[in-house]
């Protein structure tokens, strides 16, 4: 419901400026009646794979990239990812964390991360930039488990993004999806 409201927003500047002639090179943040500052086009989560899929393997890393569109009108402050579904409650060296632009494949320019933290109760990684990614390119963060789970199976990570501010609306992307395997190989799993 809010996300249709955002994009409904969102067109209803776009028009009201169209109609107006006047284009202005940067579309100002939606802020909401209650004063809370929400993406106008949310991201999206485009796909999530990793390096290994066999289970109990070491040196694995957990990709998931994400789209920030030109018309989101906010820089993306910070991304949560919460393991829903996985036997295991799967541990991360946070120290190792990365993100970078682009996809895994087209690796760019390295982004720098703010704090990166792991809820261990709720399985929820955190991770910060430092500075705000801005609208209008792909990136993707790159978590490196301290091994891959012991118990095959589907995992399935909610992945959700915060503008900046102190007072945001979050928008939940999507889920991505891990299968790993009693008998693995290096496969990408979307």
């Amino acid at each position: 419901m809010v996300r249709q409201i955002i994009r409904l927003l969102g067109t209803a500047i776009a028009v009201g400026l169209g109609l107006g002639g006047v284009i202005p090179s940067t579309v100002q943040a939606v802020q909401l009646g209650d004063g809370s500052v929400a993406f106008v086009q949310p991201p999206d989560l485009l796909e999530a794979t990793t390096t290994f899929d066999s289970v109990s393997v070491w040196g694995a890393t957990y990709y998931f990239t994400i789209a920030i569109p030109k018309a989101a009108s906010e820089p993306l402050q910070r991304v949560t990812i919460h393991q829903k579904e996985g036997a295991d409650n799967i541990r991360y060296r946070l120290d190792d964390t990365r993100a970078f632009v682009g996809t895994r494949r087209d690796r760019g320019d390295k982004i720098k991360l703010g704090e990166v933290t792991h809820d261990r109760e709720t399985r929820t990684v955190t991770v910060n930039f430092d500075p705000p990614i801005p609208p209008g390119r792909a990136i993707t963060i790159g978590l490196r488990p301290r091994a891959n789970p012991t118990t095959s199976g589907v995992y399935l990570f909610g992945v959700t993004a915060f503008p900046p501010g102190e007072k945001v609306r979050s928008q939940f992307m999507g889920f991505g999806r891990l299968h790993f395997y009693n008998n693995g190989g290096s496969r990408d799993i979307f």
